[in-house]
């Protein structure tokens, strides 16, 4: 029980003092989980971002519930759901009830600029990080380049995208371990 309600506390902590929504949590999420409390490791994280990314939702929220089901199975899962929603669900009732009265001070405005600035700060660390970690050869670098391109350049969609790496991933792996299996 004691491990359950630290899935909900550290999760909630993150969802609490994390400006920006999902992926403006991940370098929190990394730090966190894998440096401070080390329930993962980098490989796995960045795994679960992966999967996180491909399945409906936020991807913060996919990659807490996917680590609170490694360490303590379905209750970990509920666990570090609710813990990373809690804040937010609290937070945005409180910023709806009064932003309506504020939305028009400049002030306000100005902070949100700020924010929106710092977030894309945030994913680009993740970004970074998770391309150092991953792109550690040629195979890499020309799933890479395609994706990018058909993201950014030819709005195709993620999901497209998605899929034909990782059939590119599969095919390119066969191959390789066959390569290895016939010397």
């Amino acid at each position: 029980m004691k491990e359950i309600w630290s899935l909900f506390i550290t999760f909630c902590r993150i969802g609490a003092f994390t400006i920006g929504g999902g992926y403006a949590m991940l370098p929190m999420i990394q730090k966190e989980i894998t440096e401070e409390r080390q329930w993962a490791t980098e490989e796995e994280v960045i795994d679960f971002y992966a999967i996180g990314q491909c399945t409906p939702g936020i991807i913060a929220v996919n990659t807490a519930t996917m680590i609170g089901y490694k360490r303590k199975g379905i209750a970990g899962a509920i666990a570090a759901t609710l813990g990373m929603i809690f804040p937010s669900l609290v937070i945005i009732t409180i910023i709806a009830a009064f932003f309506k009265n504020f939305q028009e001070y400049k002030v306000v405005q100005h902070a949100f600029a700020g924010i929106q600035i710092a977030v894309i700060a945030l994913i680009a660390d993740v970004v970074v990080k998770m391309w150092k970690r991953t792109v550690k050869d040629i195979f890499g670098f020309l799933v890479f380049v395609p994706a990018f391109i058909l993201l950014i350049f030819f709005r195709i969609s993620p999901i497209i995208v998605i899929v034909a790496s990782a059939i590119t991933g599969i095919l390119v792996q066969n191959k390789r371990e066959k390569e290895i299996g016939d010397k």
